[in-house]
C-alpha cells in the first residue's frame, strides 16, 4: 500500500522558472508565516505509523504546497530523511484541498490520505483509519551556535556594516546580496538562513540564493524541500556534487550550514591543490572532505591564491540570514 501513498515532487515541476522581477514584489511570495495562507499550514513534515500489508510500520512524509490548494507529498519508509528513512524508494501522490482538508486519493489501493489540523490520517476504503502521522517541526541542532573565541562575527543582527552595501530588515535579518569587506583563506563557517514561501514558483525560482566561500565555491541555497537532492539544490556544491541526503526543511524554517573549507593551494600562481569542503546541513553531514576542482557557476571571484570574501548571492528571492561567523584557520 505504502508504495503508492506518497508523491515524489516530479522533475517536470522543477523546469518552470519565475519571472526576473524582484521576488519581494511578486504575488505569492511570503516571508511571514502568519500571512502565508492555509496551504502553508498543510505543507511540512509528518511522522507516524500505519498498517501496511498486515504490519504496522513507521513512515515519514514531506508535503509540498504548489499553490491554489494543490500539493505533492513524498513518503519515506522508516522516517524522514536524516531521521530514520531507510533509503528505500520514495512514495508519491498528488493531492488538493477538499472541504477544508488536503486529500490524496489512491484508487489502486483504495486508500485516502487526509490532512487536517496538523494530522495526516490514513483511511482504508476512505473510512477505516489504519494510520496516523502527525506534523513535526524539526530544528537544526546548530541553530544559535555561538562564535568561539577568535571568530570573526560577520552578522549578529545589529548591523550589516561588515558587508559592502549590506542591508538589514527592520527585524534584524541580513538581506541577500552581501559581500564581506574582510577576505579569508581556509576557514570554518557558520551561517543560518531562511527561504521564503513561494508556492507558485518552481525549481531555481523558488527561494534561490547561495553561499560562496571566498566568493568562489558555492553551497546552494534553495527551497528544495522534498526534492531529489541535486547539486543545484539546497545542500549541493553547485555544479560539483549532490548532497549525500536532502536535508532541506520546509520554507520559512531557519536552517544552518556548518562548513569546513580548505583553500586551494598555489605555487608561482599555478594551482597545485584543489579547494576542499566538508558541509553539515542542519547538523547532518552531507559532504565529507569533497574536492572542489574549480570555482562554481556564477562565482564573482575567479580562482587564485589570494583570500576571498564571504558572499551571499542575490538571485531575486527574499532569502534572509542571521548568526554568521567565520574562524580563520592558521
Amino acid at each position: 500500500m505504502w508504495r503508492n501513498l506518497m508523491c515524489l515532487f516530479v522533475p517536470v515541476l522543477v523546469l518552470a522558472l519565475v519571472a526576473s522581477a524582484p521576488a519581494a514584489e511578486k504575488k505569492g511570495v511570503f516571508t511571514d508565516a502568519e500571512a502565508a495562507g492555509p496551504d502553508f499550514a498543510v505543507q511540512g513534515e509528518y511522522v507516524g505509523e500505519s498498517l501496511n500489508r498486515g504490519e504496522v510500520g513507521k513512515y515519514g512524509a514531506q508535503v509540498i504546497a504548489l499553490g491554489e490548494g494543490k500539493f505533492h507529498c513524498v513518503g519515506y519508509a522508516g522516517g524522514l530523511p536524516g531521521a530514520g528513512w531507510d533509503g528505500s524508494d520514495k512514495e508519491h501522490h498528488d493531492g488538493e484541498m477538499v472541504d477544508g482538508a488536503a486529500r490524496f486519493s489512491i484508487k489502486k489501493d483504495h486508500v485516502v490520505l487526509e490532512i487536517k489540523d496538523g494530522v495526516m490520517t490514513v483511511l482504508k476504503g476512505g473510512t477505516e483509519k489504519v494510520g496516523e502521522l502527525k506534523k513535526v517541526h524539526r530544528e537544526s541542532p546548530t541553530l544559535g551556535a555561538k562564535p568561539p573565541a577568535g571568530a570573526v562575527v560577520l552578522f549578529n543582527g545589529t548591523s550589516p556594516d561588515a558587508f559592502k552595501g549590506g542591508r538589514m530588515t527592520e527585524d534584524g535579518l541580513l538581506i541577500e546580496g552581501a559581500t564581506s569587506n574582510q577576505t579569508f583563506g581556509s576557514q570554518t563557517i557558520h551561517l543560518e538562513f531562511r527561504a521564503p514561501f513561494m508556492p507558485q514558483a518552481r525549481g531555481q525560482g523558488r527561494g534561490n540564493s547561495g553561499f560562496y566561500a571566498q566568493g568562489r565555491y558555492e553551497v546552494q541555497i534553495l527551497d528544495s524541500f522534498g526534492l531529489e537532492g541535486k547539486n543545484n539544490e539546497c545542500g549541493g556544491i553547485y555544479s560539483v556534487k549532490d548532497p549525500d541526503v536532502n536535508l532541506c526543511l520546509p520554507p520559512l524554517s531557519w536552517q544552518t550550514y556548518d562548513v569546513e573549507f580548505t583553500a586551494a593551494e598555489f605555487k608561482d600562481r599555478k594551482k597545485v591543490k584543489n579547494a576542499r569542503m566538508t558541509v553539515k546541513h542542519n547538523g547532518v553531514l552531507v559532504h565529507e572532505d569533497v574536492e572542489v576542482p574549480h570555482s562554481t557557476t556564477a562565482a564573482p571571484v575567479k580562482e587564485g591564491p589570494e583570500p576571498g570574501p564571504f558572499y551571499l548571492q542575490n538571485h531575486g528571492c527574499p532569502v534572509r540570514f542571521r548568526n554568521i561567523w567565520v574562524v580563520e584557520k592558521k
